[in-house]
């Protein structure tokens, strides 16, 4: 006859406080559960770093915070804004556009948001084609305040070496003999 108390099977040791030890026991399993699935999210696969990751997109434009609890953009001012889009030609004057947008901007006014948060909101939905590119492509989170925005696309749309060759039209300008000063 084989009895336990001889046998080669130990006993578990008596526990007085079995439910705290069981839910100590299931908070391990957790643990290590979540840490054996946090271990498989790092070790993506290389066919998952080529493809795009759309939660991990974000915009080159910090947006401000704002204040209010209520704010948000109506779709009617951003059909507004898009009424006037600017595409990036080089024929396109990018100083009228955007003293077209912040006339538009300045038409409003809500209460606890900033004219830079709502400038900075709105921006994008002015541009398209290249510009929107252009937009989309500079590095992210690289435009905190209007005026760092406003500096960059004026000098990536309105060079200085356009400038420069507006003044040389301007200072060398001949008025022909048969046009009166106003035509020339």
């Amino acid at each position: 006859m084989h009895r336990r108390s001889q046998g080669s099977q130990a006993l578990v040791p008596f526990d007085p406080e079995i439910e705290a030890a069981a839910r100590r026991r299931s908070r391990e399993a957790r643990r290590k559960r979540q840490a054996e699935v946090s271990m498989a999210e790092d070790q993506r696969v290389l066919r998952d770093y080529a493809l795009p990751q759309a939660s991990r997109t974000t915009s080159s434009i910090v947006s401000p915070a704002v204040k209010a609890n209520n704010f948000k953009l109506s779709p009617a001012l951003i059909s507004f804004v898009e009424q006037e889009q600017f595409a990036g030609h080089p024929s396109k004057n990018p100083n009228a556009h955007l003293r077209k947008f912040l006339a538009k901007c300045d038409t409003m006014k809500i209460n606890g948001a900033s004219s830079n948060a709502i400038r900075l909101r709105l921006f994008p939905f002015s541009l398209k084609d290249r510009a929107s590119d252009w937009l989309q492509n500079e590095e992210l989170n690289s435009f905190t305040t209007w005026n760092m925005l406003s500096k960059a696309f004026l000098s990536k749309y309105f060079p200085r070496g356009k400038t420069a060759k507006m003044r040389a039209e301007i200072t060398s300008f001949i008025q022909r003999d048969e046009e009166s000063l106003y035509e020339a």
